[in-house]
Protein backbone atom coordinates (compact mmCIF):
# COMPACT_ATOMS: atom_id res chain seq x y z
CA UNK A 1 0.00 0.00 0.00
CA UNK A 2 2.87 2.32 0.82
CA UNK A 3 4.43 1.65 -2.60
CA UNK A 4 1.17 2.45 -4.42
CA UNK A 5 0.74 5.71 -2.51
CA UNK A 6 4.37 6.67 -3.28
CA UNK A 7 3.79 6.10 -6.99
CA UNK A 8 0.61 8.17 -6.82
CA UNK A 9 2.38 11.06 -5.12
CA UNK A 10 5.21 10.92 -7.68
CA UNK A 11 2.69 11.00 -10.54
CA UNK A 12 0.83 13.94 -9.07
CA UNK A 13 4.10 15.80 -8.48
CA UNK A 14 5.21 15.20 -12.06
CA UNK A 15 1.87 16.43 -13.40
CA UNK A 16 2.19 19.61 -11.35
CA UNK A 17 5.71 20.18 -12.66
CA UNK A 18 4.48 19.81 -16.24
CA UNK A 19 1.67 22.31 -15.63
CA UNK A 20 4.02 24.84 -14.09
CA UNK A 21 6.54 24.45 -16.92
CA UNK A 22 3.83 24.94 -19.56
CA UNK A 23 2.41 27.93 -17.64
CA UNK A 24 5.83 29.62 -17.50
CA UNK A 25 6.24 29.13 -21.28
CA UNK A 26 2.72 30.39 -22.03
CA UNK A 27 3.09 33.51 -19.87
CA UNK A 28 5.55 35.01 -22.38
CA UNK A 29 4.32 33.74 -25.77
CA UNK A 30 6.49 36.09 -27.87
CA UNK A 31 9.69 34.99 -26.15
CA UNK A 32 8.69 31.32 -26.44
CA UNK A 33 7.82 31.77 -30.13
CA UNK A 34 11.10 33.49 -30.97
CA UNK A 35 13.29 30.86 -29.31
CA UNK A 36 11.20 28.07 -30.90
CA UNK A 37 11.70 29.62 -34.33
CA UNK A 38 15.44 29.94 -33.67
CA UNK A 39 15.60 26.27 -32.66
CA UNK A 40 13.57 25.26 -35.71
CA UNK A 41 16.08 27.03 -37.96
CA UNK A 42 18.88 25.05 -36.33
CA UNK A 43 17.00 21.77 -36.69
CA UNK A 44 16.17 22.55 -40.34
CA UNK A 45 19.87 23.24 -41.00
CA UNK A 46 20.81 19.92 -39.39
CA UNK A 47 18.26 18.00 -41.49
CA UNK A 48 18.98 19.72 -44.81
CA UNK A 49 22.79 19.87 -44.51
CA UNK A 50 22.97 16.24 -43.35
CA UNK A 51 20.73 15.10 -46.22
CA UNK A 52 22.62 17.25 -48.72
CA UNK A 53 26.06 15.99 -47.68
CA UNK A 54 24.84 12.40 -47.56
CA UNK A 55 23.34 12.74 -51.04
CA UNK A 56 26.55 14.31 -52.34
CA UNK A 57 28.61 11.49 -50.79
CA UNK A 58 26.33 8.83 -52.29
CA UNK A 59 26.57 10.54 -55.68
CA UNK A 60 30.38 10.59 -55.55
CA UNK A 61 30.50 6.94 -54.48
CA UNK A 62 28.05 5.85 -57.19
CA UNK A 63 29.87 7.76 -59.92
CA UNK A 64 33.29 6.55 -58.84
CA UNK A 65 32.58 3.02 -57.64
CA UNK A 66 29.76 2.40 -60.08
CA UNK A 67 32.32 1.52 -62.74
CA UNK A 68 34.67 -0.57 -60.59
CA UNK A 69 34.67 -3.38 -58.08
CA UNK A 70 34.88 -2.76 -54.35
CA UNK A 71 37.49 -5.51 -53.92
CA UNK A 72 39.86 -7.12 -56.45
CA UNK A 73 41.60 -10.45 -55.94
CA UNK A 74 44.67 -11.27 -58.04
CA UNK A 75 47.36 -13.93 -58.04
CA UNK A 76 50.20 -13.49 -55.56
CA UNK A 77 52.78 -10.97 -56.75
CA UNK A 78 56.14 -12.34 -57.91
CA UNK A 79 59.33 -11.20 -56.17
CA UNK A 80 63.04 -11.41 -56.90
CA UNK A 81 64.83 -14.37 -55.38
CA UNK A 82 68.15 -13.69 -53.66
CA UNK A 83 70.94 -16.17 -54.20
CA UNK A 84 72.88 -17.79 -51.36
CA UNK A 85 76.67 -18.23 -51.06
CA UNK A 86 78.45 -21.50 -50.30
CA UNK A 87 78.41 -20.81 -46.57
CA UNK A 88 74.63 -20.37 -46.59
CA UNK A 89 74.53 -16.55 -46.41
CA UNK A 90 72.17 -14.55 -48.61
CA UNK A 91 73.50 -11.82 -50.87
CA UNK A 92 71.34 -8.68 -50.57
CA UNK A 93 71.57 -6.20 -53.40
CA UNK A 94 69.52 -3.35 -54.83
CA UNK A 95 67.62 -4.70 -57.81
CA UNK A 96 64.75 -3.50 -59.96
CA UNK A 97 61.32 -4.91 -59.03
CA UNK A 98 60.49 -8.08 -60.89
CA UNK A 99 58.26 -7.68 -63.94
CA UNK A 100 54.80 -9.13 -63.34
CA UNK A 101 53.74 -11.52 -66.08
CA UNK A 102 50.10 -12.29 -66.77
CA UNK A 103 49.16 -15.16 -64.45
CA UNK A 104 45.98 -16.85 -63.38
CA UNK A 105 44.54 -17.45 -59.92
CA UNK A 106 45.09 -21.04 -58.84
CA UNK A 107 41.85 -22.95 -58.12
CA UNK A 108 39.84 -19.82 -58.79
CA UNK A 109 36.57 -21.79 -59.00
CA UNK A 110 37.04 -23.03 -55.43
CA UNK A 111 37.91 -19.53 -54.22
CA UNK A 112 34.80 -18.15 -55.95
CA UNK A 113 32.56 -20.82 -54.41
CA UNK A 114 33.93 -20.18 -50.91
CA UNK A 115 33.41 -16.42 -51.21
CA UNK A 116 29.90 -16.96 -52.58
CA UNK A 117 28.94 -18.38 -49.21
CA UNK A 118 29.62 -15.12 -47.35
CA UNK A 119 26.35 -13.13 -47.09
CA UNK A 120 28.22 -9.80 -46.86
CA UNK A 121 29.71 -10.34 -50.34
CA UNK A 122 27.02 -9.47 -52.88
CA UNK A 123 28.70 -10.78 -56.00
CA UNK A 124 31.93 -12.55 -56.94
CA UNK A 125 32.73 -12.18 -60.64
CA UNK A 126 35.62 -13.86 -62.49
CA UNK A 127 37.51 -11.69 -64.96
CA UNK A 128 40.40 -12.28 -67.31
CA UNK A 129 42.17 -9.08 -68.27
CA UNK A 130 45.22 -8.59 -70.43
CA UNK A 131 46.80 -6.31 -73.06
CA UNK A 132 46.04 -6.51 -76.76
CA UNK A 133 45.97 -4.38 -79.89
CA UNK A 134 42.74 -3.40 -81.64
CA UNK A 135 42.95 -2.67 -85.35
CA UNK A 136 40.67 -1.49 -88.11
CA UNK A 137 42.38 -0.86 -91.42
CA UNK A 138 45.46 1.21 -90.68
CA UNK A 139 44.13 2.48 -87.34
CA UNK A 140 45.59 0.68 -84.33
CA UNK A 141 45.18 1.16 -80.56
CA UNK A 142 46.41 -0.51 -77.40
CA UNK A 143 43.46 -1.93 -75.45
CA UNK A 144 42.66 -3.89 -72.32
CA UNK A 145 40.90 -7.11 -73.23
CA UNK A 146 38.24 -7.92 -70.62
CA UNK A 147 36.84 -11.45 -70.58
CA UNK A 148 33.73 -11.64 -68.40
CA UNK A 149 30.92 -13.87 -67.23
CA UNK A 150 28.00 -11.61 -68.29
CA UNK A 151 25.57 -12.76 -65.57
CA UNK A 152 28.01 -12.29 -62.71
CA UNK A 153 29.67 -9.17 -64.11
CA UNK A 154 26.28 -7.43 -64.19
CA UNK A 155 26.58 -7.28 -60.39
CA UNK A 156 29.85 -5.34 -60.75
CA UNK A 157 29.00 -3.05 -63.68
CA UNK A 158 25.60 -3.11 -65.36
CA UNK A 159 27.02 -2.62 -68.85
CA UNK A 160 23.58 -2.66 -70.44
CA UNK A 161 22.75 0.61 -68.68
CA UNK A 162 25.84 2.26 -70.23
CA UNK A 163 25.20 1.16 -73.82
CA UNK A 164 25.02 4.10 -76.21
CA UNK A 165 24.24 2.08 -79.31
CA UNK A 166 23.91 -1.52 -80.42
CA UNK A 167 23.01 -4.48 -78.21
CA UNK A 168 24.51 -6.17 -75.18
CA UNK A 169 26.32 -9.27 -76.43
CA UNK A 170 29.74 -10.66 -75.57
CA UNK A 171 29.26 -14.23 -76.73
CA UNK A 172 30.74 -16.04 -79.75
CA UNK A 173 32.43 -13.39 -81.90
CA UNK A 174 30.76 -10.29 -80.39
CA UNK A 175 32.54 -7.60 -78.39
CA UNK A 176 31.58 -4.35 -76.66
CA UNK A 177 33.89 -1.34 -76.98
CA UNK A 178 34.08 2.09 -75.35
CA UNK A 179 32.85 5.28 -77.02
CA UNK A 180 36.30 6.90 -77.17
CA UNK A 181 37.87 3.77 -78.68
CA UNK A 182 35.10 3.63 -81.28
CA UNK A 183 35.82 7.26 -82.22
CA UNK A 184 39.59 6.68 -82.37
CA UNK A 185 39.27 3.67 -84.68
CA UNK A 186 36.25 4.90 -86.62
CA UNK A 187 34.07 2.00 -85.52
CA UNK A 188 30.31 1.60 -85.35
CA UNK A 189 28.07 -1.29 -84.34
CA UNK A 190 28.24 -4.10 -86.85
CA UNK A 191 31.82 -3.27 -87.94
CA UNK A 192 34.66 -5.79 -87.83
CA UNK A 193 37.48 -5.37 -85.33
CA UNK A 194 40.76 -7.28 -85.34
CA UNK A 195 42.24 -8.14 -81.95
CA UNK A 196 45.90 -9.09 -81.67
CA UNK A 197 47.25 -10.41 -78.36
CA UNK A 198 50.73 -11.23 -79.70
CA UNK A 199 52.46 -14.54 -80.63
CA UNK A 200 50.14 -14.85 -83.66
CA UNK A 201 47.04 -15.01 -81.46
CA UNK A 202 44.59 -12.95 -83.51
CA UNK A 203 40.90 -12.96 -84.22
CA UNK A 204 38.31 -10.81 -85.98
CA UNK A 205 35.30 -9.81 -83.89
CA UNK A 206 32.00 -8.05 -84.53
CA UNK A 207 31.28 -4.82 -82.64
CA UNK A 208 27.92 -5.62 -81.02
CA UNK A 209 27.62 -2.42 -78.98
CA UNK A 210 29.31 0.78 -77.85
CA UNK A 211 29.25 1.79 -74.17
CA UNK A 212 30.21 4.95 -72.30
CA UNK A 213 31.15 4.54 -68.63
CA UNK A 214 32.03 8.21 -68.25
CA UNK A 215 35.69 7.51 -67.45
CA UNK A 216 37.98 8.45 -70.33
CA UNK A 217 40.58 5.78 -69.55
CA UNK A 218 37.96 3.02 -69.57
CA UNK A 219 36.06 4.30 -72.61
CA UNK A 220 39.25 4.47 -74.66
CA UNK A 221 40.75 1.08 -73.71
CA UNK A 222 38.19 -1.49 -72.56
CA UNK A 223 37.07 -4.21 -74.97
CA UNK A 224 34.63 -6.69 -73.44
CA UNK A 225 34.29 -10.26 -74.64
CA UNK A 226 33.40 -13.55 -72.97
CA UNK A 227 35.74 -15.60 -70.78
CA UNK A 228 36.50 -18.32 -73.33
CA UNK A 229 37.43 -15.92 -76.11
CA UNK A 230 39.70 -13.90 -73.82
CA UNK A 231 41.33 -17.08 -72.46
CA UNK A 232 42.13 -18.20 -75.99
CA UNK A 233 43.57 -14.84 -77.08
CA UNK A 234 45.65 -14.41 -73.91
CA UNK A 235 46.77 -18.07 -73.92
CA UNK A 236 45.37 -18.73 -70.45
CA UNK A 237 43.05 -21.71 -71.05
CA UNK A 238 40.55 -22.17 -68.20
CA UNK A 239 42.10 -19.43 -66.09
CA UNK A 240 41.11 -16.01 -64.81
CA UNK A 241 43.42 -13.23 -63.66
CA UNK A 242 41.06 -11.36 -61.32
CA UNK A 243 38.08 -12.04 -59.06
CA UNK A 244 36.01 -8.88 -58.51
CA UNK A 245 33.68 -8.40 -55.57
CA UNK A 246 30.99 -5.98 -54.48
CA UNK A 247 29.72 -5.62 -50.92
CA UNK A 248 26.83 -3.89 -49.14
CA UNK A 249 28.87 -1.54 -46.95
CA UNK A 250 31.50 0.06 -49.20
CA UNK A 251 33.38 1.44 -46.18
CA UNK A 252 34.03 -2.08 -44.86
CA UNK A 253 35.95 -2.99 -48.04
CA UNK A 254 39.36 -2.80 -46.35
CA UNK A 255 38.21 -5.08 -43.53
CA UNK A 256 36.97 -7.69 -46.01
CA UNK A 257 40.10 -7.34 -48.13
CA UNK A 258 42.21 -8.26 -45.09
CA UNK A 259 39.88 -11.16 -44.22
CA UNK A 260 40.10 -12.53 -47.77
CA UNK A 261 43.88 -12.18 -47.79
CA UNK A 262 44.07 -14.27 -44.61
CA UNK A 263 41.63 -16.80 -46.08
CA UNK A 264 43.17 -17.25 -49.53
CA UNK A 265 46.75 -15.94 -49.32
CA UNK A 266 46.17 -14.09 -52.60
CA UNK A 267 46.88 -10.45 -53.42
CA UNK A 268 43.72 -8.53 -52.45
CA UNK A 269 43.13 -4.80 -52.90
CA UNK A 270 40.13 -2.74 -51.83
CA UNK A 271 38.88 0.44 -53.45
CA UNK A 272 39.90 2.27 -50.26
CA UNK A 273 43.52 1.37 -50.91
CA UNK A 274 43.48 2.18 -54.61
CA UNK A 275 41.45 5.42 -54.24
CA UNK A 276 43.17 7.12 -51.31
CA UNK A 277 42.31 10.65 -52.42
CA UNK A 278 38.63 9.79 -52.84
CA UNK A 279 38.55 8.21 -49.37
CA UNK A 280 40.12 11.33 -47.84
CA UNK A 281 37.54 13.50 -49.59
CA UNK A 282 34.66 11.36 -48.28
CA UNK A 283 36.06 11.44 -44.76
CA UNK A 284 36.44 15.22 -44.98
CA UNK A 285 32.80 15.53 -46.04
CA UNK A 286 31.68 13.38 -43.11
CA UNK A 287 33.80 15.43 -40.68
CA UNK A 288 32.38 18.67 -42.08
CA UNK A 289 28.82 17.42 -41.61
CA UNK A 290 29.51 16.40 -38.01
CA UNK A 291 31.11 19.78 -37.24
CA UNK A 292 28.09 21.61 -38.65
CA UNK A 293 25.78 19.52 -36.48
CA UNK A 294 27.88 20.22 -33.38
CA UNK A 295 28.00 23.99 -33.93
CA UNK A 296 24.28 24.18 -34.70
CA UNK A 297 23.53 22.18 -31.52
CA UNK A 298 25.73 24.57 -29.55
CA UNK A 299 23.92 27.62 -30.94
CA UNK A 300 20.58 26.02 -30.03
CA UNK A 301 21.84 25.26 -26.53
CA UNK A 302 23.12 28.79 -25.91
CA UNK A 303 19.85 30.26 -27.18
CA UNK A 304 17.77 28.13 -24.81
CA UNK A 305 20.15 28.78 -21.90
CA UNK A 306 19.95 32.54 -22.37
CA UNK A 307 16.15 32.52 -22.52
CA UNK A 308 15.81 30.33 -19.43
CA UNK A 309 18.40 32.41 -17.55
CA UNK A 310 16.24 35.47 -18.16
CA UNK A 311 13.15 33.47 -17.18
CA UNK A 312 14.74 32.53 -13.84
CA UNK A 313 15.36 36.21 -13.05
CA UNK A 314 11.83 37.19 -14.15
CA UNK A 315 10.19 34.48 -12.06
CA UNK A 316 12.23 34.78 -8.88
CA UNK A 317 9.17 35.66 -6.78
CA UNK A 318 7.12 32.77 -8.23
CA UNK A 319 10.00 30.38 -7.52
CA UNK A 320 10.16 31.68 -3.92
CA UNK A 321 6.42 31.15 -3.46
CA UNK A 322 6.64 27.61 -4.83
CA UNK A 323 9.52 26.86 -2.46
CA UNK A 324 7.59 28.33 0.48
CA UNK A 325 4.58 26.15 -0.41
CA UNK A 326 6.70 23.03 -0.06
CA UNK A 327 8.21 22.48 -3.52
CA UNK A 328 11.58 20.81 -3.26
CA UNK A 329 14.76 21.87 -5.03
CA UNK A 330 14.45 18.78 -7.27
CA UNK A 331 10.94 19.82 -8.34
CA UNK A 332 12.06 23.34 -9.23
CA UNK A 333 15.02 21.84 -11.10
CA UNK A 334 12.73 19.57 -13.11
CA UNK A 335 10.39 22.46 -13.98
CA UNK A 336 13.14 24.33 -15.80
CA UNK A 337 14.60 21.17 -17.33
CA UNK A 338 11.14 20.41 -18.72
CA UNK A 339 10.99 23.92 -20.19
CA UNK A 340 14.31 23.38 -21.95
CA UNK A 341 13.22 19.99 -23.26
CA UNK A 342 9.84 21.31 -24.44
CA UNK A 343 11.44 24.25 -26.23
CA UNK A 344 13.92 21.92 -27.95
CA UNK A 345 11.19 19.43 -28.90
CA UNK A 346 8.73 22.02 -30.22
CA UNK A 347 11.41 23.87 -32.19
CA UNK A 348 12.87 20.66 -33.61
CA UNK A 349 9.48 19.38 -34.78
CA UNK A 350 8.91 22.62 -36.66
CA UNK A 351 12.49 22.52 -37.97
CA UNK A 352 12.11 18.95 -39.22
CA UNK A 353 9.06 20.00 -41.23
CA UNK A 354 11.00 22.94 -42.71
CA UNK A 355 14.01 20.71 -43.47
CA UNK A 356 11.79 18.12 -45.17
CA UNK A 357 10.24 20.87 -47.30
CA UNK A 358 13.70 22.17 -48.31
CA UNK A 359 14.75 18.67 -49.37
CA UNK A 360 11.65 18.26 -51.53
CA UNK A 361 12.23 21.67 -53.12
CA UNK A 362 15.84 20.71 -53.90
CA UNK A 363 14.79 17.39 -55.45
CA UNK A 364 12.30 19.16 -57.71
CA UNK A 365 14.85 21.62 -59.09
CA UNK A 366 15.51 21.05 -62.79
CA UNK A 367 19.10 20.24 -63.70
CA UNK A 368 20.06 19.12 -60.19
CA UNK A 369 23.26 17.07 -60.10
CA UNK A 370 21.97 14.45 -57.68
CA UNK A 371 18.95 13.37 -55.65
CA UNK A 372 18.77 13.77 -51.88
CA UNK A 373 17.52 10.78 -49.91
CA UNK A 374 15.91 11.74 -46.62
CA UNK A 375 16.24 8.89 -44.15
CA UNK A 376 13.89 8.75 -41.12
CA UNK A 377 17.01 8.49 -38.93
CA UNK A 378 18.04 12.00 -40.06
CA UNK A 379 14.74 13.44 -38.83
CA UNK A 380 14.84 11.54 -35.55
CA UNK A 381 18.46 12.51 -34.91
CA UNK A 382 17.66 16.21 -35.47
CA UNK A 383 14.79 16.00 -32.97
CA UNK A 384 16.96 14.13 -30.47
CA UNK A 385 19.85 16.60 -30.82
CA UNK A 386 17.66 19.68 -30.35
CA UNK A 387 15.72 18.19 -27.42
CA UNK A 388 18.90 17.00 -25.69
CA UNK A 389 20.50 20.40 -26.28
CA UNK A 390 17.47 22.02 -24.66
CA UNK A 391 17.69 19.85 -21.56
CA UNK A 392 21.44 20.31 -21.22
CA UNK A 393 21.17 24.07 -21.77
CA UNK A 394 18.53 24.31 -19.04
CA UNK A 395 20.74 22.75 -16.38
CA UNK A 396 22.62 25.89 -15.33
CA UNK A 397 19.58 28.19 -14.97
CA UNK A 398 17.59 25.30 -13.42
CA UNK A 399 20.25 24.73 -10.75
CA UNK A 400 20.32 28.46 -10.03
CA UNK A 401 16.54 28.55 -9.60
CA UNK A 402 16.53 25.46 -7.38
CA UNK A 403 19.08 27.03 -4.99
CA UNK A 404 17.01 30.17 -4.29
CA UNK A 405 16.22 30.74 -0.62
CA UNK A 406 12.39 31.08 -0.35
CA UNK A 407 12.46 34.05 2.03
CA UNK A 408 14.98 35.98 -0.07
CA UNK A 409 13.22 35.12 -3.34
CA UNK A 410 9.80 36.32 -2.16
CA UNK A 411 11.20 39.74 -1.16
CA UNK A 412 12.92 40.04 -4.56
CA UNK A 413 11.60 42.92 -6.65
Amino acid sequence: MSFVSSVGRWRDSLWIEWRIALRFLADNPLQTLLISVAISVGAAVIVFITALMTGLQDNVINRTLGTQAHIRIEATRQHNNFSATADGKYIWALESPRAQRLQTINNWQEVRDVLDQHPALNIVSPLISGPAFAQKGNARASVALMGIDPERYAGIIELEEYLQEGRFSVGASDVLIGRKLAEDLGLRTGDKLRLDAGDNRQTVMDVAGVFELGVRELDSRYVYTDLKQAQTLLNLPGGVTILELKIDDVFSAEYWAQRITQLTGLHVQSWMESNGQLLNALRSQTMTTQMIRVFVALSVAFGIASVLAVSVVQRTREIGILRAMGSTQQQILRVFLLQGGLLGLAGSLLGVMVGYTLVQVFNNIEGRLFLIRLEPSMLLSAIAIATAAGVVAAMVPARRAAKYDPAVAIRYV
